[in-house]
């Protein structure tokens, strides 16, 4: 039996949090909402639950940490346990189809009602996927006309890179004061180069909102809250490439491999260089 995604997040949490496990990602709003590809509106929900139920605790500051076991109620279960089954996430869904026809160069108009039933969805649900994707930046709203698709540009990606570079190092450099060794090398550890020519390579992307959280600027946080969420996805699409996925991973592994060596000028350089030249597919389109 499916279940909501905030109903998902939660258990799914909650196992791996009573089990003593290992979690996914660091634990913020922005790197779950990433790691569970959901706005932050379920991940929320997810947590406010898990604090209610003494698995996760909220500091004064905002910042969330794991239940210290036998007190506030937290239970732990050592061993494997049994995780939950995603739920059919409808808006990950739509919005995958529609960033591959942004990349096919398709400025398609796209009705509410033809929509809904390509999906077996109510007409008002599909209207508010509509709206949660214009947030994002895929979709305008027209009047009169509907809602119109983003395409992707070669000179829009120019651009957002250009804002980004110059945001993520001045996040970067707010940050360094505040980063945590055993975070550093988690997102490391989450960032794995194949075995074998038949492995695939292991990505976390937590990294750039960690840089952002730990640097607590209104602005910067502001804007990639804003202007971000499109190239996200554009980026995740673009992941799914081996040669793509091999060049991130190596790339974090060396951002990362120069923070925890506090050599804060070689980390500079590797995030300025990720963040201009690791778009191959991206460039090829």
């Amino acid at each position: 039996m499916f279940i909501s995604i905030a109903t998902y997040i939660n258990e799914d949490l909650a196992a791996r949090l009573q089990a003593g496990q290992e979690l996914p990602v660091a634990l913020t709003i922005n790197a779950l909402a990433r790691h569970y590809d959901v706005s932050f509106t379920p991940v929320r929900t997810a947590v406010e639950q898990l604090t209610l139920q003494g698995l996760l605790i909220k500091s004064p500051n905002g910042r969330l940490a794991r239940a210290t076991p036998g007190k506030n109620g937290a239970a732990v279960k050592p061993g494997k346990t049994s995780l939950p089954t995603r739920a059919r996430d409808s808006y990950a869904l739509i919005s995958s189809d529609l960033i591959d026809l942004s990349l096919k160069g398709e400025a398609v108009y796209l009705r509410e009602e033809a929509t809904a039933e390509k999906y077996s969805l109510s007409r008002s649900a599909v209207r508010n996927i509509f709206h949660r994707l214009a947030g994002t930046g895929i979709l305008d709203h027209i009047p009169r006309r509907g809602w119109r698709l983003r395409v992707f540009c070669q000179e829009d990606l120019d651009a957002f890179s250009d804002a980004r570079e110059a945001l993520e190092l001045k996040a970067l450099e707010l940050a360094i004061p505040q980063l945590v060794e055993k975070d550093l090398q988690q997102m490391l550890d989450h960032n794995r180069m194949p075995s074998n020519p038949q492995d695939e390579p292991m990505i976390d992307n937590s990294l750039h909102v960690y840089f952002i959280d730990k640097a607590d600027n209104f602005y910067i946080r502001d804007f990639f809250e804003r202007h971000g969420s499109y190239f996200s996805m554009i980026f995740k699409k673009e992941a799914k490439d081996r040669d793509a996925a091999l060049e991130t991973a190596h790339d974090h592994r060396k951002i990362l491999t120069a923070l925890l060596n506090q050599e804060w000028q070689a980390a500079r350089k590797a995030l300025s260089r990720h963040i201009r030249f690791n778009h191959p597919v991206l460039n090829k389109i």
